[in-house]
């Protein structure tokens, strides 16, 4: 397994693979990997980086993966999907969200209400809903659909006792989901990259931001935010959908033993392990911001204003997306319940 940036070179899954039956057969297959984060990110340590090395053990090395973190093959992380789908790159980590429409039926999982608190328990009910969501991966082979640990507020200097607190503010929205949820809190939706937010709250262009822990950590936002905002019982208000899926010719010429090794290290045989990983990053970096400044877990009287915006989020997601070939109504309570039955 390699990481190529800079340089970079990580030999461990090799080198392990160099211990099974079948060492020292010819690499028949090397498999690139692009992702627009840094090595350093979560993906890369709980996700890619386990995953070329088991691919690579498992196939007795016949199997190599180069990893290209930071859009360091090029392009735009907008066109990570069009490269996985056009075998630009092998496989590719990224967020469905860069095509808005594209991925209707995925989207479900980023709404508010529908993911609660886990990343293992809405990424387990995705594997279950797979069926119901085909439609929207049939142009790759997927390898996971996944989701973080879901968006709290990070409040630059403002008061928070209700929704109605937020009014006029302006909040960086990570999605288009997250941007009607900012407009139904009556304030005013800030699209831009996630590496301009540290300069936009020093500045004060904007006032808060949605983000899990885990992504608001290496970007230090505890020193420049001054609280933290989660519904009771640790809630979100909502998600971001991630896909790493694969070109489909390229697995499709893989001979069957080695399409078996891709399989094994896919869907539902790697989501409990990811989610979990995803999760225990955000409880490590939310210790950390607890110590530092406070994380307000709102009461139930003082989130359902935040409840009553998400169910309209909801009904005008439902509204959008509906016809002749999705009902969005029965999508969302056949997510809601699966993640609801991964959540006891």
């Amino acid at each position: 397994m390699k990481t190529t940036l800079s340089g970079l070179l990580a030999a461990a899954g090799l080198m392990a693979g160099l211990c099974l039956p079948g060492a020292g057969l010819a690499q028949e297959v090397t498999l690139t990997v692009h992702h627009f984060l840094g090595p350093n990110a979560t993906v890369q340590k709980v996700l890619i980086e386990p995953w070329a090395e088991r691919v690579e053990t498992q196939s007795g090395g016949r199997i190599a993966v180069e990893i290209y973190p930071a859009m360091s093959m090029g392009g735009r992380a907008p066109e990570l999907f069009r490269q996985v789908r056009d075998g630009v790159a092998d496989i590719v980590w990224t967020l469905p969200s860069y095509t808005p429409g594209q991925f209707k039926r995925l989207e479900v999982f980023e709404l508010p209400g529908v993911h609660l608190n886990s990343a293992k328990a809405t990424t387990l009910a995705i594997q279950d809903m797979l069926p119901a969501l085909a439609d929207d991966l049939k142009e790759v082979h997927p390898l996971l659909v996944h989701v973080h640990g879901g968006y709290l507020l990070h409040m630059r200097a403002k008061e928070l006792a209700t929704v109605g607190d937020l009014a006029g503010l302006k909040i960086r929205t990570p999605s288009r989901i997250a941007g009607w949820l900012i407009d139904e809190w009556k304030a005013e939706p800030v699209s831009m990259p996630v590496p301009d937010l540290p300069q936009a709250l020093s500045k004060g262009a904007v006032d808060a931001a949605l983000l899990p822990f885990e992504a608001a950590g290496p970007m230090k936002l505890d020193e420049l935010t001054t609280f933290s905002v989660e519904g009771p019982g640790h809630l979100r208000s909502g998600t971001t959908v991630f896909l790493f899926a694969m070109n489909k010719d390229r697995y499709d010429s893989l001979p069957d033993d080695l399409k078996k090794v891709i399989d094994d290290n896919s869907g539902m045989n790697i989501a409990g392990e990811v989610g979990a990983g995803f999760d225990k990053a955000e409880r490590d970096v939310a210790a950390s911001f607890s110590g530092s400044r406070p994380v307000l877990e709102l009461s139930p009287e003082a989130w359902s204003g935040f409840d009553v915006a998400s169910e309209a989020v909801v009904a005008r997601w439902v509204k959008d997306v509906s016809g002749a070939d999705l009902d969005g109504a029965a999508l969302v309570e056949a997510a809601r319940a699966a993640v609801a039955a991964h959540s006891r």
